[in-house]
Order: structure tokens, then C-alpha cells, then sequence
């Protein structure tokens, strides 16, 4: 189980932990989590004691977890997975999800509106546990299939979910709309699941067994038997884009799609756009270089430069152990981009850079680079082109950002439309000597998948759900209204409407 989440460390760097199963123990389920990295949660660099660790929870099945926040307190009763202990084993359970619930709070509320129940944390992770556990309330019965139809009904918003109980029963489901990715492969006995395709690709599994559980499907592994299965009809898809823009491993392949192949594409998009534009292409000498943002963006760069004829050139190293700025929280964002990256000096000096990034959501990155490639680097002038449009809205479907207040587009896009005129005024403001996006539409042809398939509420302001549309609306009202997070304004409301 370490080494998967390893293989995923990329979707979230909070906390870490597994929950195994073994029915020769009395801890017929057993949860280690811990706050930090897949490396610091399991001792990975400390052998006897993680060699210790991984005897002590030996199991014949196992679920596990990376935690990326986008809600909550970063300590360790917020890591997944959650376990619940009951007398009934198969009340005694286990699971851990990725995504987020758009009605979080009215579930919430509807939980507290007597005094017979209590929660202890603010996230809709405590949330989907009780809705569990009441349905095997009393004498209820329902199999792992059935119990996720009920779900599906209270629930809006993104999940794939994993469950494991004291029976050692699995379950691995998908929302209907397959915003979250989950992929599965079965060889003989040995059965594994992921949200992405590389860790099971490392186990050993053929490229051939790893195939993406559709939406609305749900695995079961009960008594031994495995069967798939839809638990809700999908009337319609809605894979969340970013996976193939930022999210995921390039080495990925999610839904059919690979995730370096999309990722090229949108490098040939922007190469399209240059060429297609007389007034703003400029001329290309011995001193124009393509530089890619590491480490997310060098698919998009190297194919970039390709179809113009231009060298792409590693002006810039990453620091490989300072994690992700993007889900890192907000309050050290800024001084790890700080020292994120290193220009170099004999690679940029006097040149005119291309510099290609996969995305601009908050420009704290961004704004640091420029002075860098400047400062440090010696670059003569800087051309930024973004393998993705403007990030215009929030998103509330499980990445961290939620307020339109600190999203870099919006306040120079009132009327939602990307002029020359605005990308010059956002050049300007970061300091670079021109800045181009891609359009809305490109962002299908490179991956794939008609635009109906895809959630791109976060470029467009259509959300797939109506509460996601909902809580837009609340994050547009709450404009310049302080740093509270869209979830928790939405709470405000709910409260003032009830008053």
C-alpha cells in the first residue's frame, strides 16, 4: 500500500494512512494515518521501523489515502481513512474519498436538527461516514450496491470512494458524472484500484488489465466474489479537465485518455495559436527559446516548440523536494514558490523565453517566477503562454479554490470575455512582456472528449450540478467580502434563510 500512495503523492501531500484487513487479528480492521508525506506517514526512510509498521498491519486486503484539503483543519482526525467500530462487523467499517460534496451543508444541517447526533470536525468526510452508518441502521440490510444507490440520492457533488469492512468486504465507487478518475485492473486473484493508472501499471499489472471504472459503476468484492456493476444510471459525463491540464501524472492514463498525449496536444494548440495570429507572432531567432514550468508543463513546451521550429530548453530546474505549491496550503504557497525553482543563468541569459506553464489560478507562482527569470536568470524578455483559458470561477468538486476573490482572472475578465486588450493588462500586472491563454475549445480537442463530457465550470462558470451552480452564485455575491471559503458563506446563508 505505501508504494501506491507514493505513486499518487502527487494528488495530495497533508497526511497519509491505510486501513487493512486481517481476520486472524482481533483489530479485524486496523487504521495507520499520519499528518506528512507517504514517506514520513509509513517510516520509509527509517527501515526497522517501517519494516515494523508494515508487519503489524499485514492484511489480505488494504484501502489507503493521500490527503489534499479543501475544507478542514490540517491534523491528523481529518486524514482519511475514516474507521468506524461497531460490535457488527459489518457495521465496522473503513473508507476514504476523493472529491467533495457541493451540499455539504444542508447534509450538515439535516444531521444537527435534533440533538441526538453530534459532529466533530467540519468536513463532508465525517459527513458521508454517518450516512453510512444509518444505513445499516437498525435491522437494515442493504448490500454495498444498494447502499450506494442511497447515496447517490443525498449526495451532490464529486466522489470516488473506497470501503473495507470487518467481513472483508470491498467496495470502490464512482459518481455518476466521473468528475473524479478511478481506475481498476484484475489479474487472476490479485485485484488492485487507483486513482490514476500509474500505480497500478507499477505493481506489475498489464497496460492491457488497467482499464477506468465507469460512472455511475461500482466494483464489490464480497465473500470472495468480485463483481462490477452500475449502483446508478450516468445519464451524462462530466470528467473534471484539470486531470489532464495539471492534476494527474503525466504518466497517467485516465478514461481512455492519456494524460503526456493531452497534455502535447494542448503544446500544439498553443504553437496553433502563435502561428495564427500575424499581429502578435514574433520573429524567432537564435535567442527564442521555449522554457517549460516544471515539472507539469514540459509536455505542452516540448510540443509547443516543436511545431514552431524552437529549441525547448530546461531554463529552469525544480527543487524535487518542495512538493507541490498548488495543494500546499495557502499560507506557505508563497514562500515555497520562492524557492521552488532555479533559473539558469547560462540557459536564459539575454534570450527571448517562451515560458509555458499548464495554468494560472491564484499568479503566486507566477509573479515570483518572472522576477526570478529576471533577477536571477537574466532573461531579456518573457512571453508567458498558459496551456489552459483563464480560471474564471471556483471550484467545488475537489480542488482548492473556492472564492472568486483569489482567483488571478477574474478581476480582469468582468464580462467573461479574453481580449488582447485584457491578456496585455494581466502581462503587465505579473510583468511579463506578453501573456496568451488558450481558448475554452481547445481544451476538448486536446484531450478528447466533447466538451459536454468534460466539467469545465472552473473556465466557464456551467457547473454540472445544480448546488455546484448554486454555491457559484453565492461566491459572485460574496466578492470582496474577506477570505471566508464560498463552503463556508454558503453556511451563512443557510442560516440567515432559516432565521
Amino acid at each position: 500500500m505505501p508504494r501506491m500512495l507514493l505513486d499518487i503523492q502527487n494528488r495530495g501531500q497533508l497526511a497519509a494512512g491505510m486501513t487493512t484487513y486481517d481476520p486472524r487479528r482481533n483489530q479485524l480492521i486496523d487504521t495507520h494515518k499520519r499528518i506528512g508525506m507517504v514517506s514520513e506517514a509509513f517510516y520509509l526512510s527509517r527501515r526497522k521501523k517501517g519494516e515494523s509498521l508494515m508487519r503489524e498491519y499485514a492484511g489480505r486486503a488494504a484501502i489507503g489515502h493521500v490527503r489534499y484539503a479543501t475544507c478542514g483543519a490540517e491534523d491528523r482526525s481529518y486524514a482519511q481513512p475514516f474507521e468506524r467500530h461497531h460490535v457488527e462487523k459489518r457495521k465496522w467499517f473503513s473508507f476514504a474519498f476523493n472529491g467533495q460534496l457541493t451540499n455539504y451543508q444542508e447534509l450538515r444541517n439535516e444531521l444537527l436538527s435534533d440533538d441526538k447526533h453530534h459532529l466533530a470536525r467540519e468536513t463532508d468526510t465525517e459527513i458521508i461516514m454517518h450516512e453510512i452508518c444509518r444505513q445499516y441502521s437498525g435491522d437494515q440490510k442493504p448490500t454495498l450496491l444498494e447502499m450506494m444507490a442511497n447515496l447517490d440520492r443525498l449526495f451532490d457533488g464529486a466522489y470516488s470512494l473506497v470501503l473495507l469492512n470487518a467481513q472483508g468486504d470491498m467496495l470502490i465507487a464512482r459518481d455518476p458524472l466521473g468528475i473524479k478518475p478511478m481506475c481498476y485492473a484484475k489479474e487472476g486473484s490479485l485485484f488492485a484500484a487507483a486513482s490514476e493508472s500509474v500505480p497500478l501499471l507499477n505493481l506489475g499489472f498489464e497496460p492491457e488489465s488497467i482499464k477506468s471504472l465507469l460512472p455511475g459503476q461500482a466494483i464489490t468484492i464480497v465473500n470472495g466474489k468480485f463483481e462490477i456493476a452500475n449502483f446508478v444510471p450516468s445519464s451524462r459525463k462530466a470528467h473534471c479537465f484539470f486531470e489532464w491540464v495539471y492534476f494527474a501524472n503525466v504518466a497517467s492514463t485516465l478514461d481512455e485518455r492519456s494524460v503526456y498525449q493531452s497534455r502535447s496536444n494542448l503544446g500544439a494548440e498553443l504553437a496553433r495559436l502563435e502561428m495564427s495570429d500575424p499581429l502578435m507572432t514574433m520573429p524567432f531567432d537564435k535567442d527564442t527559446i521555449v522554457v517549460p514550468v516544471p515539472d507539469t508543463s514540459k509536455a505542452a513546451a516540448d510540443s509547443m516548440a516543436f511545431e514552431l521550429g524552437l529549441p525547448s530548453r530546461e531554463g529552469l530546474i525544480r527543487n524535487r523536494y518542495s512538493g507541490r505549491t498548488f495543494i500546499e496550503g495557502s499560507a506557505g504557497r508563497k514562500r515555497k514558490a520562492q524557492n521552488k525553482y532555479t533559473p539558469l543563468r547560462e540557459v536564459l541569459e539575454g534570450k527571448r523565453v517562451f515560458l509555458v506553464e499548464d495554468s494560472i489560478v491564484r499568479s503566486t507562482t507566477m509573479k515570483v517566477l518572472l522576477d526570478r527569470l529576471r533577477s536571477a536568470g537574466g532573461a531579456k524578455e518573457i512571453h508567458v503562454r498558459v496551456a489552459c483559458p483563464p480560471i474564471i470561477a471556483p471550484c467545488f468538486y475537489g480542488i482548492d479554490m473556492s472564492r472568486v476573490d483569489e482567483l488571478f482572472a477574474p478581476k480582469f475578465m468582468p464580462d467573461g470575455n479574453l481580449t488582447a486588450e485584457v491578456q496585455r493588462e494581466m502581462a503587465k500586472t505579473l510583468g511579463a512582456d506578453s501573456l496568451r491563454y488558450l481558448p475554452v475549445e481547445a481544451v476538448s480537442r486536446a484531450i478528447g472528449f466533447d466538451r459536454d463530457q468534460l466539467c469545465q465550470a472552473c473556465i466557464t462558470g456551467e457547473y454540472p450540478t445544480k448546488r455546484g451552480q448554486d454555491l457559484y452564485e453565492i461566491a459572485l455575491r460574496q466578492v470582496g467580502n474577506g477570505k471566508t471559503r464560498t463552503y463556508e458563506n454558503a453556511a451563512a446563508e443557510l442560516a440567515t434563510h432559516v432565521k
